[in-house]
């Protein structure tokens, strides 16, 4: 099936539902070019997740969907609000959603969750998962470790849903090679944090446009919850004190407590953690979402029919 009549939107494009950053302002804007906006809800509560959607309702009349991430102790009753908000298109992470799956599906919502691997991917589908975002670990904030480029077929041999591959994609050349690779779409989120409507500093933004192939590193793997984030001042710390494994998860927790809101809203270029992916390199201008969009999709060897 192809993901533009699955979703009924211009492009084979969905942005990711970054927390504290995929806002009714980024998710209408994408929408708005002829993408698949979201508001991605992270740990905000239900109030701040209804007031969300209803202001994304008022600037779009296009489909947009939600992200939930499920690890939230407010994923339930965020799971009723989508339904009478009348939210028809949802997307998960951290976790199954197999539990809302029935509610979701008499709400006629199209819910698509987000995976690492072959074998979750599998399960979900079992579950009712109308399609799925495969996520590699080039990708930025929480990752898997199996690559894009290994995941995506491996996945697609493995279901009969379509796939939206994510991780590592930021113009025409990574939606053709997703598409070769047997995907139906493309999720994209670094490449966004550098647009004209993305609500986060200017200081984010800069630090995407000057990053380079070598710009990002893993913090968390040794607690088992991965990150890829710009290098800076705290990060350098983080692996430092984990080097030797001598550093406690209280240790480690204190180094990064609030650190998303630091570089989401002040902009603290020692301090913050600024969540990007590995394709950070390839954004060199900031510039409007429709623009970012444009250029994906309408420069595509495969939009072109060569490919």
């Amino acid at each position: 099936m192809d993901l533009r009549d699955l979703l009924n939107i211009k492009y084979p494009i969905i942005q990711g539902g970054m927390a504290n950053i995929a806002t009714y302002e980024l998710a209408s804007a994408v929408s708005n070019a002829g993408g698949l906006g979201l508001v991605g809800c992270g740990g905000w509560d239900p109030d701040r997740v209804r007031d969300e959607i209803r202001k994304t309702q008022a600037l779009t009349d296009k489909p947009f969907g939600v992200n939930i991430m499920l690890m939230s102790p407010h994923a339930e009753a965020i799971s009723d609000i989508v339904i009478e908000e009348n939210v028809k298109i949802v997307t998960t992470g951290a976790g199954s959603p197999a539990k809302y799956m029935k509610k979701w599906k008499e709400a006629g919502i199209i819910v698509i969750p987000v995976v690492p691997s072959v074998a979750f991917a599998i399960r979900l589908e079992r579950s009712g998962a109308d399609a799925l975002v495969v996520e590699g670990t080039e990708a930025g904030g929480h990752i898997g470790e199996i690559s894009t480029m290994a995941l995506i077929p491996q996945v697609v041999d493995a279901v009969n849903i379509p796939v939206i591959a994510a991780g590592g994609i930021a113009d025409h050349r990574g939606l053709d090679a997703a598409y070769i690779l047997g995907a139906k779409g493309v999720q994209i989120g670094t490449v966004l944090l550098a647009s004209e409507e993305c609500p986060i500093h200017d200081n984010y933004k800069q630090m995407i446009v000057k990053a380079r192939d070598t710009s990002t590193v893993v913090t968390g793997r040794q607690s088992g919850a991965p990150v890829r984030v710009l290098k800076n001042q705290m990060s350098r710390e983080y692996l430092d004190l984990t080097k030797f494994g001598t550093a406690t998860l209280m240790e480690l927790e204190n180094l990064t407590l609030g650190s998303l809101r630091r570089a989401v809203f002040d902009g603290d270029l020692d301090r913050g953690s600024f969540m990007a992916g590995q394709s950070a390199g390839l954004v060199k201008a900031i510039r409007p979402v429709k623009e970012i969009l444009k250029d994906i999709f309408e420069n595509s060897l495969v939009y072109k029919g060569v490919i």
